[in-house]
């Protein structure tokens, strides 16, 4: 499939256009189906049905096993078992499907194009999904809805535009190898340029870049340590077209249940990766002998600055105890009017200025170090 598409789009599609030309029915069909496949694979296969993320209306889902058939990218049960493998084993060289580790070519595609030992199929990580009518409808019918949408829709709409062969070649061949391949980026590329502002115990980075052309998927870094988040870009300028389709659904009952992990914890991420670079750099500078007059008076404010974090989060941990009681004993509006509740609004606030603080300490360092 993957040589007989590529080849196509490399040959067939050029030719058509220049000798006859695309109408502009035919982009259009590209762009839009180009949209719905990859929305379907974003919001559908990966947050909803591996992460369990939100909950969505059987509407949604249908469309979203319809569109994500026509991505041609395996059934919703073959997909989710293989990716919450990969988020289990992240980066695991015999384990992960498509580890970075064994390389960029290989993470992209090429752990498709043979049969390793960590791409066999195991339903046994997906058995709540086996409970889903709409999934096993999808995997029991697969080849013929996947044959249906890939080629019907494209027939469909040549015939009413009048050109079923640009459409088929345009929003059918072409759609199908772009969709492919800005998928595939979020193993190969988003795991390997990019920044790490959560976590480097894996290789997933954030990649703004790739997020525009991957519909939000590109904030990797972030997804890997809260996976649960049916957010991938949380900040409001993130470009994440995905959590605004969901959350979109939401305003009309399509979707409910959104989960969003608690800013504390995205905070207190972001802190503990600032102090273990706050400290590596430290411990370069002392190695090479820079920074002599200042490394103690650094030293001791870094410290100073733990010491202020570690008391923070015990409070947050008591805290959130207390809270977990009083929603146990259902005194939830209670909760929300105590006083509790506002310290810990001040916690979270003074975890977001320590943030600042080690972003300018580390600014600063770079500066004398230079």
């Amino acid at each position: 499939m993957f040589a007989t598409s590529t080849l196509a789009l490399l040959t067939l599609v050029p030719w058509y256009g220049i000798q006859y030309g695309y109408n502009t029915s035919a982009i259009v069909a590209f762009v839009a189906i180009t949209w719905l496949t990859g929305m379907s694979i974003t919001g559908g296969y990966h947050r909803l049905w591996s992460h369990n993320a939100y909950d969505a209306h059987p509407v949604l889902r249908v469309w979203y096993a319809l569109w994500g058939a026509t991505a041609m990218q395996n059934t919703i049960l073959d997909w989710c078992s293989g990716h919450r493998v990969h988020h289990r084993h992240c980066d695991d060289i015999d384990l992960d499907p498509y580890s970075a580790k064994r390389g960029l070519w290989f993470s992209h595609m090429g752990w498709m194009l043979r049969k390793y030992p960590s791409g066999q199929v195991n339903f046994d990580n997906v058995k709540n999904l086996m409970n889903d009518p709409i999934v096993m409808w999808q995997y029991k019918y697969y080849t013929p809805i996947t044959l249906g949408m890939n080629f019907g829709i494209p027939i469909i709409l040549g015939l009413i535009f009048g050109d079923v062969l640009g459409m088929l070649l345009l929003a059918g061949i072409a759609r199908l190898v772009v969709a492919h391949h800005i998928t595939f980026f979020i193993n190969s590329i988003a795991h390997k340029w990019g920044s790490q502002p959560y976590t480097d115990e894996n290789t997933a980075r954030d990649n703004t870049f790739f997020a525009f052309l991957t519909h939000g998927e590109g904030y990797h870094n972030y997804h890997h340590i809260f996976q649960t988040d049916y957010r991938n870009g949380i900040r409001w300028f993130h470009w994440d077209p995905t959590k605004w389709f969901i959350k979109a659904c939401s305003w009309v009952g399509l979707t409910k249940n959104l989960k969003k992990v608690p800013d504390f914890k995205i905070r207190r991420a972001m802190v503990k990766m600032q102090f273990k670079r706050a400290n590596e750099q430290l411990d370069k500078a002392t190695n090479a002998g820079l920074l002599a007059d200042n490394i103690e008076q650094l030293k001791l404010t870094l410290e100073k600055e733990y010491e202020d974090f570690k008391v923070l989060l015990n409070e947050w941990t008591e805290l959130q105890t207390g809270k977990y009681q009083q929603t146990r004993k259902s005194l939830q509006e209670k909760w929300q009017g105590a006083a509790i509740h506002a310290r810990f609004t001040e916690l979270e606030n003074g975890l977001k200025l320590q943030h600042e603080r080690l972003r300018v300490f580390n600014a600063q360092f770079a500066f004398a170090k230079a």
